[in-house]
This record gives C-alpha cells, structure tokens and sequence, in this order.
C-alpha cells in the first residue's frame, strides 16, 4: 500500500511532559503523540509546541528552558527523532527513515519582554513563534481579548526580531486587529498552525475568509485543528466534518495553503477515529474518497513541506 506521509504542525507533547517528569514519549498511552504512535501514522515531521500551562504559575523564562530541555532530552534522544532547525535538515530528512522534530514558541509570555531572550530561544532551536495564547500579554492581545487590540510596542519590536532571525511567525490564537498588523509590519510568510474556517464553524479562534484569502495571496499555509469545538458547533465531530473547512478553504483557492495542525495532547475532545496520531490513516481514507492523490499528499505532506524547506533558515 502506498505510504502517505504526515506532517502535523501543533501539539502539546512537550507541556504535558514537563508537568510530569514519568511520562515517557516512547509509548506512553497518556499521549495522544508517541514515538509508537507517530510511527503507526505514518508521520515524517512533528512540531512540539512550548506552552506554559497557567499550573506553572507566573510563565517565566526559565519556563521555556526546561521545556526545550525536555524535548532534547527526553524526545530527541530517540534515535528514530531528528532534530529539524534549518533548511538542509529538512531536505535531508526526506533521505531518511526518521521523523523530524520542529520546536515552536506557543505564546510569548515567557520571555518577559525581553528580546534578548528570543535571539536565545533562535540559537536553542526554536524556529516558530506564536504571539499569543487566548488573552493578552506583553507582546499583543489574543482572540479572546475583549478589546481586540493589535500589538505593543514592544510587540513590534518582537516582529522586527523575528524577521531579522528568520522566525516563522504563527497567527493561530492572535487578535484579528494583531493578524491585520501582523500582515501589514511583515512581508514574510506566517502560517496559522492549528486554525479552520470560521464560515464553516463560528469558534472565533478559526479564521475568516478574508483572513484566509489574505494567508493565501501571501503564500502561508494553514493547519487543519482537530479539537471539536473548532470543527462544528454542535459535537461530537466527525472525519467528514473536518473535511468541510478543508473543501471551504479549497474553494477560496487555497488546496496549497491547507495542512495540518491537530493540537493533539492539547485538548480533551477528539474527532471520532482520530483520537490521536496513529490513526490518520483514518483521515487519508476518507481524504482520498473525495480528492485525488496529488491533493491529498499535499494536504497531508507537500504543502508543509514545501512551505519549511523555504521558510526555513538557509
């Protein structure tokens, strides 16, 4: 049978175990994304997202330091891992039986203002940014602020920075007033890593088709999220409905925008027989019953891979 590969741009592996130092990423059930379970889903790369749970209390720097230490010490030790930070890792990987390892900034909170820090997140591996979590912070509002503002100046500052180092900036929890900013600042490309359409679910952390055409025209990709209360109103959530906001997004011209961003180990609600990474073959059966393969494998693969072998630092 023809293998199709994955590329899943969010999840929340590395939060869940830095609250507890006995999971192990081997096989542990408590993740829905293991080594064991990437590896029955056929998934090529991974991005491992650092979110600081409100149990940590006040999200300090040193927060981030022990996050990133996890996912080198108990994730990348994986001989089956490796480590992607640039765009020659990527390609090479492609000649590999391995599966990549992204690290992303979820929120930048952590980093307390301070820019330094983010030239030291760059050179410990971190490759993506997202500003935001749902609410405020030092940096720009997020979709669940009621004021709907956009960036501080600082904030700014920190967009100047990630384009100078080459970040990939992520819109998925950022303001709608911050996304417009964020588009009119920047002529990079950014992704919104774990978002769908809000035309076709109302959740405001989905995006709007003006924001989508935007993403489009700009050559970002957006990253299919599987927790239910962003793929329909009412749950549970089925395969097909997930499949709606990627036939919405086809149909504002985006078939290359669309990927994956499932924010597995993120959430406590699942689509039904995607429970968690081992089971996409689940989605390619039911993406292939309504698109042919060169559409599917860039949903699945192409589109992500295309996008980071170039966003990527040279």
């Amino acid at each position: 049978m023809r293998r199709y590969q994955i590329v899943d741009m969010h999840c929340d592996v590395v939060s869940k175990m830095l609250q507890n130092p006995a999971i192990s990423f081997t096989d542990d059930e408590s993740l829905d994304v293991s080594l064991e379970r990437l590896q029955q889903g056929q998934v090529k790369a991974q991005c491992f997202a650092i979110y600081l749970s409100e149990h940590l209390g006040k999200p300090r720097f040193e927060h981030i330091l022990h996050s990133i230490d996890v996912f080198q010490r108990r994730i990348l030790n994986h001989r089956e891992m490796r480590w992607i930070r640039c765009q020659n890792d990527w390609n090479q990987l492609e000649q590999t039986d391995q599966i990549g390892a992204l690290l992303s900034l979820e929120g930048v909170d952590g980093l307390e203002g301070d820019l330094t820090y983010v030239d030291l997140c760059f050179q410990l591996g971190v490759r993506l940014v997202g500003f935001t979590w749902n609410y405020a912070n030092w940096a720009a509002d997020g979709i669940l602020e009621p004021r709907n503002g956009g960036f501080t100046l600082k904030g700014r500052k920190l967009i100047e920075r990630c384009d100078e180092l080459g970040l990939i900036m992520d819109v998925s929890h950022l303001s709608e007033a911050g996304f417009w900013e964020l588009h009119a600042r920047t002529a990079s490309k950014y992704i919104a890593s774990h978002s769908n359409a809000r035309a076709i679910c109302g959740h405001p952390r989905n995006l709007t088709d003006e924001q989508i055409k935007y993403m489009i025209a700009r050559g970002g990709r957006i990253g299919m999220n599987f927790f239910p209360p962003f793929v329909r109103a009412n749950a549970p959530a089925a395969i097909h409905d997930l499949l709606k906001h990627i036939e919405h997004i086809c149909s504002l011209g985006g078939s290359k925008t669309i990927m994956l961003g499932s924010d597995f180990d993120g959430i406590d609600r699942f689509i039904t027989n995607l429970e968690h990474s081992g089971k996409y073959e689940n989605l390619r059966n039911a993406l292939l019953q309504r698109y042919p393969e060169d559409l599917v494998n860039g949903f699945l693969y192409k589109n992500a891979s295309t996008f980071m072998s170039g966003a990527l630092p040279k």
